[in-house]
């Protein structure tokens, strides 16, 4: 598992990504064991980073389901939860709080 994390940060920091952060969620009752949120440079780089997940994780990692918009991406493995957003749009949402404090055992969103 720790090898495909390392696998998708590597490629998300190879094309520029910003402020790479993985969540370990094993045993915290959430639907997936590991998140990853990644910051684009903008609108056009948040596909350009999609792109660069397919053609350098195919076939090894099967891409269950993509949610995909110009400020946000988020990128569904089955047991991994790829999210690349924006700059604007990982603020707006945080959801570094709401990871955090899942992955350190408090369920619900931090007030």
């Amino acid at each position: 598992m720790q090898n495909r994390i390392d696998k998708i940060i590597d490629v998300l920091d190879k094309h520029k990504a910003e402020n790479i952060e993985a969540f370990d969620l094993r045993d915290k009752n959430y639907f997936v064991d590991y998140a990853i949120i990644a910051s684009s440079l903008g609108a056009r780089h948040t596909s350009a980073l999609l792109d660069h997940l397919k053609n350098e994780l195919k076939p090894a990692e099967k891409f269950n389901a993509v949610d995909e918009s110009s400020d946000w991406i988020v990128v569904d493995l089955g047991d991994i939860l790829i999210h690349i957003m924006t700059p604007e749009y990982r603020v707006k949402y945080d959801m570094e709080s709401f990871l955090t404090s899942l992955s350190d055992g408090k369920e619900g969103m931090p007030l």
